[in-house]
């Protein structure tokens, strides 16, 4: 397919069936708040919380201000609690350095804490409709399915020439949104294309698993405060074993301090 073909293709079908969100359009913050809350997380999901989460702390100092154990609160149900702890700590990054206000391109974004090359791209993009090239699981869909027909085993490394050339510079963050519902709709139509590429790995059972075990201690140091094991032996239903290798672990990612025996959510 030519990139003018494509282009036409994926504007025609956002302007006929393009998704509508709360965070699209919204300022600079509630556009890095919804990047943060949708990485691995469907958008279904997120929109309640992305609506309350923004009704509490509208502007970063707001919830810079917060506790951690407040917003690991709110945060409860998203899964991913590292991605609460680091949007935290964006927030009083751009607080304290940067006068309040999001970073606009991806090299000063990529300097907070949790911001990576997608989500840095991401909101770049769509918050100040910087023409940066990024790439996530919709879009990757999008371009398997247009260009590599048949092809398994594609890499990013051949999706990135095609969205450099294809990139609408004149508005990219409508550009973006295109490509990602495109994506989505094809889901809906044929076998996900995102099965061809190189890089795609079903995800493992959530249930039972030591991410399950590491929320639900979160979960409960941020509903009942410090505890002790037992405490959370009894809120959490683990086993003793499996406890303390999760107390363990989220001690040495300075995510829980403990003194005296006592844990807490550390700020």
């Amino acid at each position: 397919m030519k990139i003018t073909e494509f282009r036409k293709m994926i504007l025609s079908n956002y302007r006929q069936a393009g998704r509508k969100f709360p965070w699209r359009g919204a300022d600079p913050w509630g556009v890095m708040v919804s990047e943060f809350m949708l990485q691995q997380t469907q958008t279904e999901r997120v929109m309640r919380y992305w609506e309350e989460w923004m009704r509490r702390w509208p502007q970063p100092q707001d919830l810079a201000d917060a506790s951690m154990e407040e917003a690991l609160r709110l945060w409860s149900g998203l899964g991913y609690n590292r991605r609460c702890y680091n949007l935290k700590n964006s927030a009083a990054m751009i607080t304290a350095e940067y006068d309040g206000k999001v970073p606009e391109t991806p090299p000063e974004l990529r300097l907070l804490p949790g911001i990576g090359p997608y989500i840095a791209g991401a909101i770049a993009c769509f918050a100040y409709n910087y023409p940066s090239v990024f790439i996530e699981t919709n879009i990757r869909s999008t371009v398997i399915h247009c260009f590599f027909p048949g092809r398994d085993d594609v890499k990013d490394s051949e999706i990135f020439p095609i969205l450099e050339s294809a990139l609408y510079k004149k508005d990219p963050r409508t550009w973006y949104y295109a490509l990602m519902d495109y994506g989505v709709s094809l889901k809906k139509l044929t076998e996900n294309p995102g099965r061809r590429s190189a890089h795609y790995a079903r995800q493992s059972s959530f249930i039972g698993s030591f991410r399950q075990a590491r929320g639900k201690v979160i979960k409960a140091l941020a509903s009942i405060g410090s505890s002790n094991t037992e405490e959370l032996r009894m809120a959490c239903g683990l086993e003793e074993e499996k406890l303390y290798r999760v107390l363990d672990r989220l001690e040495e990612e300075s995510l829980v301090a403990e003194e005296g025996g006592i844990y807490r959510i550390k700020d």
